[in-house]
C-alpha cells in the first residue's frame, strides 16, 4: 500500500490501533521537550510518577519563557527545572541558550523520529522531517517515562506547493494564506503534510516557519519531507549523521489538499485579534490607507532564525528606524545571536537603532515589550490574541520579517514586495556549534532537587462522582484562547507553579467575575461556543479551573490539546448535541447530570437537567472507551494510580 510520509512515520511508531481516520491510536515517542512555562507542572507530574530516569532516546528541558527575573520565582522555577531534570537523565538548556524550537531544530531534530513537547509550536519539528506534536505536561511526563501517546488518528492533508516565491515574499506569507484559506479551526484533527516542487526552494528554517505556525490552524502537526536541503541543514549544523531521505509514496493518497501557487503570493498580515484574520498589505493600503505603526517586534520561535535575521540586517544596513518606531530584535538562539555578532550583522541592527533583546520567547509572551496604549504593534510573532501582548488597546499584527523590517524604516505598514529587493541570504555551510549552556546529565552526580516557596502542589483530582451538579459559571463566545482560560504575561508567568495564586485570574479576560463566582459556588460548569480552548498547550487552563471546581466544560467544539488536558485532568469536555441549545443557558442556571458514571461508560451520549428553566439537553462526550474509563477515574494521575 501507498503511504504518504504521514502514515509512514506512524506506522513505524505505532503501539496499538490501526491507520484508520477517527480511531484511536498509540504511537512511541523518541523525543521531548518541555519549557519553563508548563515545565514546572510536567516535571512535578514526571515525580509523582515515581520513575527514576526518563526511558526516551532525548529529552531536553528548555528555559526559554520566564526569563525576566523582577522577583524570586522564575529563579526558583529555573532551579526547581534543573534540579529535577538532571536527575531524571534530561538534558537542560539554561536561560539564554535560546527558544526551545530553535535550538531543538539546530541540535537535536532528527528526520523521522517522534517528538513530544509541552509547548503548542512544537510542530516546529515538522521542517526537520519529525513527527512532532505539541501536548500538555501530563502527556510529555508519561511519554519520558515511557508511555505511549495515545490520539486520534488525524486526517492527512497535501498542500501543494507550486512554482517559488517572488521579491520581497516569505515562508510567513506561505503560512498566513494558508490560515486565510482554512482559519483556526481549519486543521483540527489534522496533519498538513507539504508537498510539491516549491518544496525544494524552502530551507529548513523556512519550513520551520510554515510548521510552527500549523499550530495556529488547531492541525495535530505539519510536516515536511526530509531531502537534499534537510541534509545540508544538518550537515551544516555538524549532523550529517542524523539525516534520513524521507518522502510520501508517488501517488500516496490524502484525505483532503490544496494547492499554492507562491508564485501568485503577495505580503501578507494576519490583522488584530486573530492569526486566521489574514489580508493582503497592498489591500490594506489601499482600504486604510498608510496604517502608522509604533512598535516592531522581530523575533519568536517562528522568526528568529539566521537566514530570517540576516535579511533584516541587509534591509536596516545603513539606514535608521523611524523615530516614531520602537523596534526590538529576539535572536532564537545563542548561535545565531553569536554568528551574527561575528558577521557584523549585529551591529548593524544596533547601529539602524534596533534594541537588541535576549534569545528568548520574551514580548511574543507578553514578557516584557507591551506597546503603548492604543499602539499598532507589528510583529513577526504567531499569535495575536486580543491582549496577549499585554496591551489591551493594543493593535497586533503579524507579518514577514521583510514586511516588519521595512515597516520599521517607514514608520507605516509597507508592502515590501513595492520595496527594493532584498540581496539573496543563503544558508551558511558551517553554522557555529557551542553547546556550553546546555547541561548534559550525565556529568552531574548525586542531584538534590531544589524547591524553593513557590512551587507549590498542583491539583489532584478524584473519581468521578455518580451525580454533578452547580451553577453554569460562564457563556462564553467562539474562539476562546487558552489566554482567555490563563492569562500568559510577564506578571503572571512567574506563577506557573503556583496554582492558587493563578486562579484568582482565570478567565479575566473573558469574564472578570468568573474566579469568584467558582469560589462563591463551589465550582461549577463553563459553557462556551466552538473552538473552546485555541491556542497554548498550557495545562494550567485546566489545572486552574480544576483547583476552582469545574466539573464539565460543554461546548459547540474543542481545540485538541485544551481537550486532551480537560481530559487528563478529569474534567469532561462536553460537546452539545443541539448547537442552538447553547443560545437557551444563561449565566448561573442550576444544572445536574445524574447518573454520570453509567451514562459515559454506556454511550457517548448525556442527559443535562437545566433546574433553572425546568428543561433537558443532551451533549456528548465522543472519546475512546479507553478515556472514558480515564475520565471516570478522575483523570490520568488517578487512573494510573487505580490501576496499581
Amino acid at each position: 500500500m501507498k503511504q504518504n510520509l504521514t502514515q509512514k512515520i506512524l506506522s513505524q511508531h505505532l503501539v496499538s490501533g490501526e491507520l484508520t481516520c477517527g480511531s484511536e491510536i498509540s504511537i512511541r515517542i523518541d523525543q521531548t521537550l518541555t519549557q519553563d512555562s508548563t515545565g514546572t507542572m510536567a516535571y512535578l507530574q514526571f515525580e509523582a510518577m515515581g520513575i527514576d530516569t526518563v526511558k526516551t532516546k532525548k529529552s531536553v528541558a528548555y528555559i526559554d519563557h520566564n526569563t525576566l527575573q523582577s522577583g524570586f520565582e522564575n529563579a526558583d522555577d529555573h532551579a526547581y527545572i534543573q534540579s529535577v531534570a538532571l536527575k531524571h537523565g534530561i538534558s537542560v538548556s539554561k536561560p539564554g541558550n535560546g527558544i526551545c524550537h530553535q535550538i531543538h531544530l539546530e541540535r537535536f531534530g532528527v528526520p523521522g523520529q517522534t517528538l513530544l513537547g509541552s509547548d503548542s509550536h512544537t510542530p516546529t519539528g515538522g521542517g526537520l522531517g519529525m513527527l512532532a506534536i505539541g501536548a500538555g505536561g501530563l502527556d510529555v511526563a508519561v511519554a519520558m517515562g515511557g508511555g505511549a501517546l495515545y490520539l486520534s488518528m488525524p486526517k492527512v492533508v497535501k498542500c501543494e506547493l507550486k512554482g517559488k516565491l517572488s521579491k520581497n515574499v516569505s515562508a510567513k506569507d506561505i503560512i498566513l494564506e494558508v490560515l486565510r484559506r482554512l482559519s483556526v479551526k481549519g486543521g483540527v484533527g489534522k496533519v498538513i503534510e507539504y508537498t510539491g516542487e516549491g518544496v525544494q526552494t524552502l530551507s529548513v528554517p523556512e519550513r520551520a516557519t510554515i510548521t510552527n505556525m500549523g499550530a495556529e490552524l488547531g492541525a495535530t502537526t505539519s510536516l515536511f519531507p526530509s531531502d537534499k536541503n534537510t541534509q545540508a541543514f544538518l550537515q551544516a549544523q555538524g549532523r550529517g549523521g542524523d539525516y534520513v531521505p524521507l518522502a510520501a509514496d508517488e501517488g500516496a493518497e490524502y484525505d483532503e489538499s490544496l494547492s499554492i501557487d507562491l508564485s501568485a503570493l503577495r505580503p501578507l498580515a494576519a490583522c488584530p485579534h486573530s492569526p486566521d484574520n489574514v489580508h493582503s498589505i497592498q489591500a490594506l493600503i489601499r482600504d486604510k490607507g498608510k496604517i502608522k505603526v509604533d512598535q516592531v517586534c522581530v523575533g519568536s520561535c517562528t522568526n528568529a532564525s539566521y537566514l530570517d535575521l540576516m535579511r533584516v540586517a541587509a534591509v536596516l544596513k545603513g539606514k535608521t528606524v523611524h523615530p516614531d518606531v520602537s523596534f526590538t530584535v529576539s535572536p532564537g538562539s545563542k548561535q545565531v545571536f553569536t554568528m551574527m555578532a561575528q558577521n557584523g550583522s549585529l551591529a548593524d541592527l544596533i547601529d539602524a537603532g534596533a534594541r537588541i533583546l535576549e534569545c528568548a520567547c520574551g514580548p511574543c509572551i507578553g514578557m516584557g515589550q507591551s506597546p503603548k496604549t492604543g499602539a499598532v504593534s507589528v510583529r513577526t510573532f504567531n499569535r495575536n490574541f486580543y491582549a496577549r501582548s499585554g496591551t489591551a488597546s493594543a493593535d497586533v499584527y503579524l507579518v514577514s520579517p521583510e514586511t516588519a523590517a521595512f515597516t520599521a524604516l517607514n514608520g507605516y505598514l509597507t508592502d515590501p514586495a513595492q520595496e527594493k529587493e532584498i540581496p539573496i541570504i543563503t544558508p551558511p555551510a558551517r553554522f557555529l556549534v557551542n553547546d556550553n549552556l546546555i547541561l548534559n546529565p550525565a556529568d552531574f552526580k548525586n542531584i538534590q532537587v531544589i524547591r524553593g516557596p513557590n512551587i507549590k502542589p498542583f491539583p489532584k483530582n478524584t473519581a468521578l462522582s455518580d451525580t454533578l451538579s452547580g451553577k453554569l459559571l460562564t457563556l462564553l463566545e467562539d474562539n476562546i484562547t487558552t489566554d482567555h482560560i490563563m492569562p500568559s504575561d510577564s506578571k503572571l508567568l512567574p506563577y506557573r507553579s503556583n496554582i492558587p495564586h493563578l486562579a484568582d485570574y482565570c478567565l479575566r479576560p473573558a469574564d472578570p467575575d468568573f474566579a469568584q463566582k467558582a469560589k462563591t459556588h463551589g465550582g461549577g460548569f463553563i459553557a462556551a461556543g466552538t473552538n473552546y480552548g485555541q491556542g497554548s498547550s498550557r495545562e494550567h487552563a485546566a489545572l486552574v479551573p480544576l483547583y476552582l471546581g469545574v466539573k464539565a466544560v460543554i461546548a459547540k467544539s474543542f481545540a485538541r490539546i485544551h481537550k486532551d488536558n480537560l481530559i487528563n485532568n478529569g474534567i469532561l469536555p462536553l460537546t452539545f448535541a443541539n448547537a442552538d441549545d447553547y443560545a437557551k443557558l444563561s449565566v448561573l442556571d442550576e444544572l445536574q447530570l445524574s447518573g454520570v458514571r453509567a451514562q459515559i461508560l454506556k454511550g457517548d451520549t448525556l442527559t443535562i437537567v437545566n433546574k433553572t428553566k425546568n428543561y433537558t439537553f443532551t451533549v456528548t462526550l465522543e472519546i475512546s472507551k479507553r478515556l472514558k474509563q480515564v475520565v471516570v477515574d478522575g483523570g490520568v494521575l488517578a487512573h494510573i494510580g487505580a490501576r496499581k
